[in-house]
């Protein structure tokens, strides 16, 4: 019998520099050739490499359960599993649930806690949306199994809804004018302000680790709350008799934005949010105008201390839509500080007709979403048209932007989901994939509401009985 001690043996450390150059499924390939390679392919090391190469960001705790054997192929096969059921949307790769409760429209939904794309739970079972209705009820759901958690007592009909993430504290809006906030995990109430507002909009912030809330009243003033008991702190007027539909903060939470929509005499505010939260009993507000009329939306790019980016139409007669592009800092004198707004870039949306309302969302510091009508465009912040989609076949209602995949939510009766691409040629790229259906339009008048975390996707499906119902999509991994 020859000896095979005479023959070069590789080492398993050179079998792991090789195995460097072989994909995921000639690794596992490679594994079942025998003991030697097999120790070499489930090298943690090669599988951290393939994980940190493909994701910027990964958390074995992400798992789940501690039943779950902690390690770095379990990790990329789980989520490279998840993200394949996410990009086909075949059937059995996820599973839909209708969330019926609600005897009224749904006029907001929320998730309760945050599953970002940068940290997923890849076996989060306990994913919670809550949803607010004019049936002057907040409902709190289980995306999995479909039941529902907790349900608050009748009052009057609510008219807006958010979330802070961080504590789960979840915050209404009702037609009275009613602000208040609601635990997330019980339905309990922690504290309720009235502002005699019918409509209002919510903003919700944290500095210092101090926890504010924003009002804007349908009387054109900003009023804001301190602490989940709602604490008044301060009252500023920023478009009188006007109501306040547009509100913002930046990323570094220094400033926010306010204003009212569409209007032509009536310019957007950038105000310092120290002026709000800690007011000088001394000194107004600080507080400065965008050199901008008709403004149609406006959102901060995330990533950035405050870069804001705003559609409006052209001063000229011709009324075309532009996007304008603002950095916001602030000069400090020897007796006084002065807000600095300084235009980046301003260019026309050419292909983008007049719509009464177009939805903006900024998906990173390069390109931005903007959805109307039946139509979804994507645009660098230097004017390029970078992609477009027409994949509804009636207007779109809502879409939801994060750093993975857009979804769009249409009155058809369709979610369109699309994902990210980075393309060494073309850059950011946007890739239609599939749609997921909402029912019967018998029964219904299309989606109305779209929200997702990283691996289910919940919308509001307006009955024609007025009864609007939660359709949850959750993929498996």
């Amino acid at each position: 019998m020859e000896d095979d001690s005479s023959h070069p043996q590789v080492t398993t450390d050179c079998l792991i520099h090789i195995f460097t150059y072989l994909t995921q499924e000639d690794l596992i390939r490679a594994s079942s050739v025998c003991k030697v390679w097999h120790d070499a392919a489930e090298t943690p090391w090669l599988w951290r490499r393939m994980c940190l190469q493909r994701w910027s960001f990964c958390n074995l705790a992400a798992l789940g359960s501690q039943q779950d054997t902690y390690s770095w192929k379990r990790y990329f096969l789980r989520r490279s599993v998840l993200e394949a059921n996410m990009t086909k949307g075949r059937t059995g790769s996820y599973k839909c649930k209708s969330l019926r409760g609600h005897t009224g429209s749904v006029v907001g939904l929320v998730y309760l806690h945050g599953n970002s794309s940068q940290n997923p739970k890849l076996w989060n079972t306990g994913a919670t949306v809550c949803s607010a209705s004019s049936d002057c009820t907040v409902r709190a759901w289980n995306v999995q199994n479909g039941k529902q958690l907790w349900c608050t007592p009748v009052q009057n009909p609510l008219t807006g809804i958010i979330c802070e993430e961080q504590h789960q504290v979840v915050i209404t809006s009702d037609s009275t004018g009613l602000i208040q906030t609601w635990q997330g995990q019980t339905g309990q109430e922690l504290g309720s302000y009235s502002t005699s507002s019918p409509h209002c909009t919510l903003l919700q912030y944290s500095k210092n680790d101090d926890w504010f809330l924003t009002v804007g009243t349908s009387l054109g003033s900003l009023q804001t709350l301190a602490g989940f008991t709602l604490t008044s702190t301060s009252r500023v007027v920023v478009c009188d008799s006007f109501r306040v539909n547009l509100l913002l903060v930046s990323p570094d939470k220094k400033w926010v934005v306010a204003g009212t929509k569409g209007n032509g005499d009536l310019f957007p505010k950038v105000i310092s949010s120290e002026s709000l939260t800690s007011p000088s009993e001394d000194e107004g507000p600080l507080c400065q105008s965008l050199p901008v009329t008709e403004c149609k939306g406006a959102v901060f790019v995330p990533g950035l201390p405050a870069r804001l980016v705003v559609i409006h139409h052209s001063a000229d007669l011709t009324h075309n839509n532009i996007l304008t592009v603002f950095d916001i800092s602030i000069k400090k004198m020897k007796y006084s500080s002065e807000i600095i707004v300084q235009q980046v870039e301003s260019f026309s949306l050419t292909h983008v007709p007049f719509y009464p309302e177009i939805l903006l969302e900024a998906k990173s510091s390069n390109c931005i979403v903007l959805a109307a009508d039946k139509q979804l465009w994507v645009y660098s912040l230097k004017g390029a048209l970078l992609t477009s989609f027409s994949d509804h076949i009636e207007p779109i209602s809502s879409i939801c932007v994060d750093s993975f995949r857009v979804v769009t939510a249409s009155q058809g009766l369709s979610l369109r989901v699309l994902t990210w691409r980075n393309s060494i040629e073309h850059g950011v790229t946007l890739e239609s994939q599939f749609h997921l259906l909402g029912g019967s339009h018998t029964m219904s008048r299309g989606f109305s509401h779209v929200a997702c975390d990283y691996s289910s996707i919940v919308a509001s499906v307006q009955g024609i009985d007025y009864e609007d119902v939660l359709k949850a999509y959750s993929f498996t991994s």
